[in-house]
């Protein structure tokens, strides 16, 4: 072999071998690590709009997330993966999709959407150390001895005086009627709602109609509450899809006062449902407005929409449980897999909410009043009016 033969091929082996090295280097550079964050909840039948707006809202700022890049927690960069399982509103089935997180080492779940779900996966979650960020409002969930979850969004009870005090100063409403699911959330969310119209002085002139989940023509049922001529009338625990037909029917009825639910709706399903009959329908919406959303809040709304092509004002709450659960990862490494870390952490916690433009707004732990331990986010407290298609802020409050 010549010597320039020779000298051809090492300087050919010394390309290859720059090269192999520069692809070792890349493929090392770009080998982030996988955090799953799990979902259970309801993502189907007529309560679906509450859990879909959930895993639309975790899928999207994980895509926002990874497009940057992952999330740097501690000395690693991580993908977040979501791991999604539809519990169909049913209790036994939500507390098989825990145990599948848990078989899965996933000890980060958004969800479930309702009581019943967020009590049967209790025992499954402490059992095998996990944190949930239940959309649920029994009390007992949150107290002690329990700890393991966390209140993803404002509680009825802590909306409900809020709301019915605003419309009796402002809109005069001196009587209330509420009607509710035969469920066990709704019925708790009645209950509550009960107690805080007493408190405020309210005549509560009707409070004991219910109907099934699965009612289809609420004519016959709400007649009668009707003819009570309430101020008020007070959809407690109601999905958007049972929410839309009773206002119709409410209104063909001749109800003339106002509506109004301590849930989330979706302002599409109420547009199909109910049409310009749900005009002036009052809510809990989604943990933003206009007026406060930040440019990043904004960027995950266009992220959305890109996405899937249409937006659940709901998912301005819904956006930060995913967020909550980062932050708090960054703040203490150690707790991607020992929940014990994260608990200690949500003590102290504080980082700036990125999804307000409010100077000063942090994301932190909350609930000492509502629980006497910190089991809830902090996210802005959003009640807004139905009209022409889209929710209309009233006023923003908070939780403590």
């Amino acid at each position: 072999m010549s010597k320039f033969n020779s000298m051809t091929r090492l300087a050919a082996l010394g390309v290859v071998g720059a090269a192999t090295m520069m692809m070792t280097s890349s493929i090392a550079l770009a080998a982030n690590k996988t955090l799953t964050i799990g979902f259970v909840g309801v993502t189907s039948g007529p309560a679906a709009a509450w859990g879909t707006s959930n895993v639309r809202s975790m899928e999207t700022l994980a895509g926002i997330y990874n497009a940057k890049g992952g999330v740097k927690i501690g000395a690693d960069t991580y993908d977040i993966k979501i791991e999604n399982f539809d519990d169909q509103k049913d209790p036994k089935l939500a507390a098989e999709g825990m145990q599948k997180m848990a078989a899965k080492s996933i000890h980060y779940v958004v969800g479930p959407n309702v009581d019943d779900g967020a009590a049967a996966v209790k025992p499954v979650a402490e059992a095998k150390n996990i944190m949930y960020f239940p959309y649920a409002f029994p009390k007992e969930l949150y107290t002690k001895p329990a700890s393991n979850a966390i209140l993803g969004m404002v509680a009825n009870y802590q909306s409900g005086p809020a709301i019915y005090k605003y419309l009796k100063d402002k809109k005069g409403v001196k009587t209330v009627a509420f009607i509710a699911a035969n469920e066990s959330d709704s019925l708790s969310q009645r209950d509550g709602g009960v107690d805080v119209a007493n408190k405020l002085g309210l005549k509560v002139v009707s409070s004991k109609t219910t109907y099934q989940s699965d009612t289809v023509d609420f004519t016959a049922i709400v007649t009668p509450i009707v003819k009570q001529k309430p101020d008020l009338l007070v959809l407690s625990g109601a999905n958007a899809a049972n929410a839309a037909k009773i206002i119709k029917a409410a209104r063909e009825a001749g109800f003339k006062g106002l509506m109004s639910a301590e849930t989330a709706m979706d302002a599409k399903v109420l547009m199909e449902g109910a049409g310009d009959k749900a005009d002036g329908f009052i809510s809990v919406g989604g943990a933003s407005t206009p007026e406060i959303a930040s440019d990043e809040m904004k960027a995950f709304v266009d992220a959305y929409k890109k996405k899937y092509g249409e937006y659940n004002d709901e998912s301005n709450t819904k956006v930060y449980a995913l967020a909550y659960i980062v932050e708090t990862l960054k703040a203490n490494p150690k707790a991607i897999n020992d929940i014990s870390e994260f608990k200690k952490t949500m003590d102290s916690f504080s980082a700036p909410n990125p999804y307000v433009k409010t100077a000063g707004a942090k994301l932190r732990y909350v609930g000492m009043t509502s629980f006497g331990q910190k089991r809830q986010i902090s996210i802005p407290m959003v009640v807004t009016e139905y009209m022409g298609g889209s929710f209309k802020t009233l006023f923003v409050g908070e939780v403590d």
